[in-house]
């Protein structure tokens, strides 16, 4: 079995293996990348439409849910929205913003994946793909510290990068390859789950729903201390829409302290105090579905009161009826039976527990030489730019080490 030697072997060529290579070669390492896949960054070129949502302007550790949150603050210190910005803008992408501090590209998502392997290229980073690793063994604690087995060849490394992702979006090439390495080498894995993902509902709630498929309100959700108001829509299957895969991230992460599934709660008139609301109409011989017509879609406004049992005009609802109605709007709970699943899940929950890890060079504390960075660990980020900035931020931080 032939034999080749690296300083640094990365494994996965998307958004923090790619990062992480090019920063290690340019500091002189003799670097490889190794993927599965034929094409590079697949995640990157479907994400945001096709533009790729490629950071925000507004990041910071309170936009990742983690078993530790402040791990985060050391890489995205070091390395954050601006740094990354300028460096598209260094390669002349042009980019918006959109709401919440969204920067996707004016063009292509393509152009993402050709400024990253550019990087790399002009760092002197050579690519193996499509190769699938087969073993990976450690060595020792000096010189050649682990060897990776893939397609017949033995490669030697004094660094490994474990940059394979999470499960989500399976029909891209997920695995849960980097688990079972960090699970080989004595890592704990937080319990991987779909995240960023729409929610389904038990099938007596979902026939009450039925009439309201297709509609979509600006609401805000809540569950688990998080918090959120963007658009939601109903589904044939349940719920989606940006402000329910926020939320869904929360709604799974309870599963770690072993509770119960709980309900999310929607406010469907945020910021309007509807009590006072309600009271100002309470004379009306309108129905109530009209005046909330007013402001939610006229679909959802008669199907939600249906729902209810609330038919009846304004004038003939008790003092105490428009108390539950107004508290009702303000905190309309669901319990749902699940989620779409990685299929649908734009990132994964869980992952590579950071405990582990150290924080500045995203190395395993027990394990010299070992790193990982992106999906594959314990940072979920919020919508919006978030997860990839993760990327950028923890490539960057374990390629100054490598």
């Amino acid at each position: 079995m032939p034999e080749q030697k690296f300083d640094v072997i990365v494994i996965g060529a998307g958004a923090a293996g790619m990062m992480c290579a090019a920063q290690a070669g340019q500091r002189g390492r003799r670097v490889l990348i190794i993927d599965h896949a034929a094409k590079l960054a697949e995640k990157i070129r479907i994400s945001g439409g096709g533009r790729c949502n490629f950071t925000n302007r507004r990041v910071g550790p309170e936009n990742f849910l983690t078993l530790n949150p402040h791990f985060t603050r050391s890489a995205l210190a070091r390395y954050g929205p601006a740094d990354f910005i300028a460096l598209v803008e260094s390669h002349g992408i042009r980019y918006h913003e959109r709401d919440h501090g969204q920067l996707f590209c004016d063009d292509s998502a393509q152009q993402i994946i050709d400024m990253l392997h550019g990087e790399c290229r002009d760092a002197g980073v050579s690519f193996a793909m499509p190769l699938a690793v087969e073993a990976v063994a450690r060595l020792g604690d000096d010189g050649d510290r682990f060897e990776v087995r893939a397609g017949g060849r033995a490669l030697r490394c004094q660094s490994l990068v474990i940059a394979s992702g999470g499960l989500s979006i399976p029909k891209i090439g997920a695995t849960p390859f980097g688990y079972r390495i960090a699970e080989q080498f004595g890592l704990e894995v937080v319990p991987p789950r779909p995240a960023l993902v729409p929610l389904t509902l038990p099938p007596e709630t979902l026939q009450k729903f039925a009439p309201l498929a297709g509609a979509s309100l600006d609401i805000e959700a809540r569950c688990n201390g998080g918090r959120f108001r963007e658009a939601a829509l109903i589904t044939h299957r349940g719920l989606s829409g940006p402000v329910v895969l926020q939320v869904s991230s929360y709604w799974q992460a309870q599963a770690y302290r072993d509770e119960d599934w709980e309900a999310v709660s929607f406010d469907l008139l945020p910021g309007i105090d509807a009590r006072a609301w309600l009271e100002a109409h309470a004379g009306d011989k309108g129905l109530l579905a009209n005046l909330l017509a007013e402001r939610l879609p006229r679909r959802f406004a008669h199907a939600w009161c249906a729902l209810h049992g609330w038919e009846r005009p304004l004038n003939q609802f008790r003092a105490g009826e428009l108390n539950a109605i107004a508290a009702t709007l303000c905190d309309w709970q669901i319990v749902p039976s699940g989620t779409q699943g990685y299929a649908k899940a734009e990132v994964t929950l869980g992952g590579v527990d950071t405990r582990a890890l150290s924080s500045k060079t995203m190395e395993a504390t027990r394990c010299r030489g070992l790193h990982f960075v992106g999906e594959v660990m314990d940072v979920t980020g919020h919508l919006g730019g978030f997860n990839f900035q993760w990327a950028w931020s923890s490539g960057h931080a374990a390629g100054q080490f490598v």
